[in-house]
């Protein structure tokens, strides 16, 4: 079966840091393009970053110079650094694995999500 699993989230100050981790079980995971996608309350999900199975990188404008997207193969698992945090960095965020065959089909995996609040 497999499994995506965040943690790390939690409450922090205007200015300060948090790393999210994203555990994979079930299946390799090596091959798959990995993301951070975000959800604040009334809002559409958006992407915040992503990094390929060749550690190709990715990020939202808003998130851009402030978060890092990492990932390590031989865990199975990918992280977002993020720094300088802001009130509207506040949202669930949630981990998404993602892999597609020569033939088209596709494997899309999500967590259960992390929440993250920014506030004094």
């Amino acid at each position: 079966q497999v499994q995506v699993v965040e943690s790390g989230g939690g409450l922090v100050q205007p200015g300060g840091s948090l790393r999210l981790s994203c555990a994979a079980s079930g299946t390799i995971f090596s091959a798959y393009a990995r993301g951070w996608y975000r959800q604040a309350p009334g809002k559409q999900r958006e992407l915040v970053a992503t990094i390929t199975d060749g550690g190709s990188t990715a990020y939202a404008h808003s998130v851009n110079g402030r978060f890092t997207i990492s990932r390590d193969n031989a865990k199975n698992t990918v992280y977002l650094q993020m720094y300088s945090l802001k009130p509207e960095d506040t949202a669930v965020y949630y981990c998404n694995a993602y892999y597609r065959t020569v033939e088209g089909a596709e494997y899309d995996y999500w967590g259960q999500g992390t929440q993250v609040t920014v506030s004094s």
